[in-house]
């Protein structure tokens, strides 16, 4: 792949009609290099989405996962200077943003999680993950997603406060969906909300950071989102 043709994304937006399920003929260099690509994403959340996905198939990856394991390598050879950019920010103040694909894989039917928290203007923390049950509508996904972040955000609040750097004002989150109902499971949220150590707003799909944790995404989009994250280099990353 050294010398491949570098690509703008990660996934492809559209997917096959017919998945192969034709057993990739060499498993074992599937897995070792998806385990190398595993560190990639703790300085480049834009590869988050992409990893997390191909993590999922080392168990018994085809030849569909090759491909779009060899479509993650020319990404990362196009970007190769790329990384996540850290900076003197005039704000402490912490801000989220969740999202969530409802019932995005088409084999069991579960939604992917994403979230981004900031410091100010930096990207600190960040998920792409399966949710582990089915949910069984978007405001369920949803709501999964926002308690994954509000345990995030409560953790990472703890630990400024112990540093005496938390500057008391309260992280608001932002989400895609308006929500009206909230299963029992996630008074969680409810409850964060109610004490006045979170404030929850609705977000568009536009301004919706964390899309880029549950999703494949068109080129134009994806760069803009990944900008957006701080991932940047001195010259352009496509």
């Amino acid at each position: 792949m050294t010398d491949c043709k570098p690509l703008t994304t990660t996934t492809a937006v559209t997917q096959a009609v017919s998945p192969s399920d034709q057993p990739y003929e060499n498993p074992t260099q599937y897995r070792r290099l998806v385990r190398a690509l595993q560190y990639l994403p703790i300085t480049r959340p834009d590869l988050s989405y992409a990893v997390n996905h191909l993590c999922q198939f080392m168990h018994a990856p085809t030849t569909d996962h090759w491909g779009l394991l060899k479509r993650v390598l020319r990404y990362v050879k196009g970007t190769l200077d790329c990384g996540l950019r850290l900076s003197a920010s005039a704000s402490s103040a912490i801000h989220a943003f969740s999202d969530s694909d409802w019932a995005g894989c088409p084999m069991d039917r579960k939604s992917t999680s994403g979230y981004a928290v900031f410091l100010g203007s930096n990207l600190i923390s960040w998920l792409s993950k399966k949710q582990r049950t089915v949910a069984r509508s978007s405001t369920e996904a949803e709501y999964k997603a926002l308690a994954d972040i509000s345990a995030e955000v409560t953790w990472i609040v703890s630990l400024l406060r112990e540093l005496g750097l938390h500057s008391g004002i309260l992280p608001p989150y932002v989400f895609h969906a308006r929500t009206k109902h909230v299963e029992i499971d996630f008074h969680f949220v409810r409850d964060k909300v109610a004490a006045g150590d979170f404030i929850v707003n609705f977000v568009s799909t536009k301004d919706q950071l964390a899309d880029i944790f549950t999703k494949p995404l068109p080129g134009p989009r994806f760069v803009a989102l990944r900008d957006k994250l701080n991932v940047a280099t001195h010259h352009p990353c496509a």
